[in-house]
């Protein structure tokens, strides 16, 4: 019985300290990213590579972005993120790598100028809302969904003022957007709304346009 106690203590003590970690973890982001506006999230594989559509298409949107006035945040590693950071240095804005330690750890790519590392994924998560003006999500699997479902449910439930979510690549998005309309909303499950906080884009003049738009830099 005292065994378990100790056990039961030890573990307290244990997340007691954990807060301690965390709480560091926002006041770094706090600090470091507090002069990046306007600035827009961007998210998609890290499996892609340099030569893929999906990857260019990320530089170019990136770097037309930043040639508008907009930083470009991204998690800071390969594929989409590191096409992202590479179209914002290309077009003359700030960089921004909110990378993440993985099992399998991420390296940070090397066109973020602005790194910042996180062990919580959630406290990562609130750096990408608080600070981005706008998301734009590229084909991309569980993570990249997880991000763009965690800005719906932020708007959907009001705890963020509205901004554009742009899905990019109708051909891959579309079969999403269908599900919502066709299954969640006949059965009740989200308001007939919620299916337009999403917009979609094919180029990356689109993205621009959509952004500005609703962005006033």
């Amino acid at each position: 019985m005292k065994e378990r106690q100790y056990i039961i203590d030890a573990m307290t003590i244990q997340d007691s300290w954990r807060l301690f970690k965390i709480l560091a973890e926002f006041v770094e982001g706090f600090e470091v990213l507090m002069d990046i506006y306007p600035a827009v999230s961007i998210f998609g594989s890290a499996r892609v590579r340099p030569g893929d559509a999906t990857y260019e298409l990320t530089v170019e949107i990136a770097k037309k972005l930043a040639q508008n006035g907009f930083n470009i945040i991204t998690g800071g590693g390969p594929g989409v993120m590191e096409a992202g950071n590479k179209g914002a240095k290309e077009g003359g804005a700030r960089s921004v790598g909110l990378n993440i330690a993985l099992p399998m750890e991420q390296e940070s790519n090397p066109y973020a100028d602005v790194k910042i590392h996180f062990k919580y994924f959630f406290v990562r998560k609130v750096m990408f809302v608080k600070y981005a003006q706008a998301y734009v999500a590229m084909p991309g699997g569980f993570g990249t969904l997880d991000e763009v479902f965690e800005a719906l449910t932020l708007m959907q439930t009001r705890r963020i003022k509205p901004f554009p979510i742009i899905l990019v690549g109708s051909d891959y998005w579309s079969p999403l957007i269908h599900w919502m309309r066709h299954t969640l909303l006949p059965q009740g499950l989200i308001s007939e709304e919620d299916p337009d906080l999403i917009m979609m884009a094919d180029d990356a003049d689109q993205v621009v346009k959509i952004i500005k738009k609703y962005v006033i830099v």
